[in-house]
């Protein structure tokens, strides 16, 4: 009987058909840059034969049309897309990715080890190949509150699964620097393996020590200043483009064919509503290449390049003995797939149908204590107060002083100035902590708006312009174990349900999309001017993005890492 392989052989050599060959078309070289007309045959998982003409039991006519590798997402949180794996697989499979590089850094910090189970066990059944990179930091730092604690005794049982790449985002890189023994002993485990990196703004030898420690790969640049001088020090920079995260447009002038074989792409955070509206990474290739960027330098880092940096041997090429991951596309600078192929399977409503459920879990994970407007007095001080300064398309915010307006012994909100109230509330059932303060950039003249989406630790975070709004959007989140809330004048005008850990619908991705159209709607109805307003909310507790941030703890001066008195 004729092996798999000895078959694999037999289909390339043309001494028996191919499973299937695509037709009449074209494929993009990313070795040489050329565009080769010819016929793609696959057999199984893999390309078996290009070049040439071949028969296949299944022939696909794809005349007029260029093929490329997948696309990989080299760095991304699934739970920020608000579904589960398996509705991620059905929603963005389609769009070309074939490959997703996830940290499942958000269930963990709420879960624990149950999280990173719940995603590899999905892993196993999408129909993409979703790969698992350990969340290195959970809970991210010691200035906040996480509803779990993950050590490396409790990481090394998955190291050798067949889904785990390496250790996730190092986020706390002042533990690093300042050899914090928890974090050298999770750095050490995985010396010799793919340590990926995170580290905002890091320069001169601070990022030396950092780099030192092993890290290879990094998505938070923001400027081409800083990703040449982490490339000229060895890293492989991932170009991000998320729903907040916006840094694409700063970092076009270094995606070059020259460097390329340093670069790959990411989106970090993406909600399904800008899916739908704009793309995944085929929005960033098309974007890239409309502002000047030459097809082969964006397309290289969107597959080969991208593989090659996580160690990912067997796709990224058109070539023969290659995973068949492809797109079928009208152009390259149109970017749209007209056909996608997962491991050699055509991708199709039938073929999503054949995954086994995996269960859903932590639909019981919000135990916040009930508030009411009280809770949210800040008292009257002398002189100026910090303030968060949100800049829209960035996670990166600014440490603004003003001196607030106040209302008989409590400091005030200041419209004039579009200064409202912000208030992170720990709702693990751990230690009931409250924090308030200011925040400027939302836009908002009334109610509030809230959500236990709040990185990394996703305590419920709100912001408003009344505390009665305020209390009655975090109470609301309880009763619906999660998700994102509007309130104007007592009343819920739109949220979601984010059960399964408070992150992540039950529902499938189209309703998510849907209900996000009527959520931003309501948002904007309370005047929010940001484009992503409950993403943009979700990153004012993660302390370890400069420069001023809150916790369930206090206003934190991450320059510093230190909480402000």
């Amino acid at each position: 009987m004729t092996s798999r392989l000895e078959r694999l052989i037999d289909q390339g050599v043309g001494r028996v058909p191919a499973d299937i060959v695509l037709k009449g078309g074209s494929f993009f070289d990313l070795v040489t840059g050329e565009i080769v007309r010819s016929d793609i045959a696959i057999g199984a998982d893999r390309i078996v034969g290009t070049s040439g003409n071949y028969k296949g039991e299944t022939e696909i006519d794809i005349s007029g049309r260029t093929v490329v590798p997948g696309f990989i997402d080299t760095h991304l949180h699934i739970e920020s897309s608000l579904v589960t794996p398996h509705e991620f697989d059905r929603c963005v499979l389609p769009y070309g990715v074939t490959t997703a590089i996830c940290d499942p850094h958000e269930i963990a910090n709420v879960l624990g080890t149950a999280g990173i189970e719940f995603f590899l066990e999905s892993a196993l059944e999408t129909i993409m190949d979703i790969r698992v990179q350990l969340s290195s930091c959970v809970p991210a730092t010691h200035l906040e509150t996480a509803g779990a604690d993950l050590p490396i005794e409790r990481l090394l049982p998955f190291r050798h699964h067949p889904k785990v790449i390496g250790l996730a985002e190092f986020m706390n890189f002042p533990g690093v620097i300042h050899k914090d023994p928890v974090c050298i002993a999770k750095l050490d485990a995985f010396q010799g393996g793919h340590i990926d990196g995170h580290a905002p703004l890091l320069s001169g030898n601070a990022l030396n020590g950092y780099l030192a420690a092993g890290i290879r790969t990094e998505h938070e640049c923001t400027s081409a200043a800083e990703a040449m001088e982490k490339i000229r020090k060895g890293m492989h920079i991932l170009v991000r483009e998320g729903s907040v995260s916006k840094d694409l447009a700063a970092l076009i002038p270094i995606i070059s064919e020259r460097l390329s074989p340093y670069l790959a792409l990411c989106t970090d955070d993406r909600n399904p509503l800008d899916i739908a509206e704009q793309g995944h990474l085929d929005h960033m290739i098309r974007t890239a290449i409309a502002n000047g960027v030459e097809p082969l330098a964006i397309y290289r880092a969107a597959s080969i390049s991208a593989a090659r940096a996580f160690g990912l041997r067997d796709r990224g090429l058109v070539a023969p003995g290659w995973r068949a991951d492809l797109v079928v596309l009208d152009s390259l600078e149109g970017c749209r797939a007209g056909m996608v192929f997962s491991a050699g399977r055509r991708v199709t409503d039938a073929l999503f149908s054949t995954r086994k459920p995996v269960a859903p879990i932590g639909l019981d994970s919000v135990k916040a204590r009930p508030v009411n407007a009280a809770h949210f007095g800040v008292p009257a001080r002398e002189g100026e107060t910090s303030v968060i300064g949100v800049m829209p398309g960035k996670i990166i915010t600014e440490h603004r002083r003003y001196r607030l307006p106040v209302k008989g012994n409590e400091t005030a909100v200041d419209l004039a100035n579009d200064i409202i109230k912000v208030a992170v509330i720990e709702r693990h059932g751990k230690n009931g902590n409250h924090a308030n303060g200011f925040v400027q950039g939302f836009g908002l003249k009334r109610g509030a708006i809230a959500s236990t989406v709040g990185h990394d630790s996703h305590n419920i975070c709100v912001v408003g312009v009344d505390e009665d709004d305020m209390a009655r959007a975090a109470n609301r989140l309880g009763e619906i174990q999660g998700g994102f809330v509007v309130v104007l004048d007592g009343k819920v005008t739109s949220e979601i349900a984010l059960p399964i850990a408070g992150l992540m619908s039950l529902e499938p991705y189209e309703t998510v999309r849907d209900t996000l159209h009527h959520l931003r709607k309501a948002a904007f109805a309370l005047g929010a001017t940001l484009e992503e307003p409950f993403l943009q909310l979700a990153f004012l507790p993660l302390p370890v993005i400069p420069h001023l941030k809150i916790s369930d703890r206090g206003m934190v001066d991450v320059d510093k890492f230190a909480l402000i008195g």
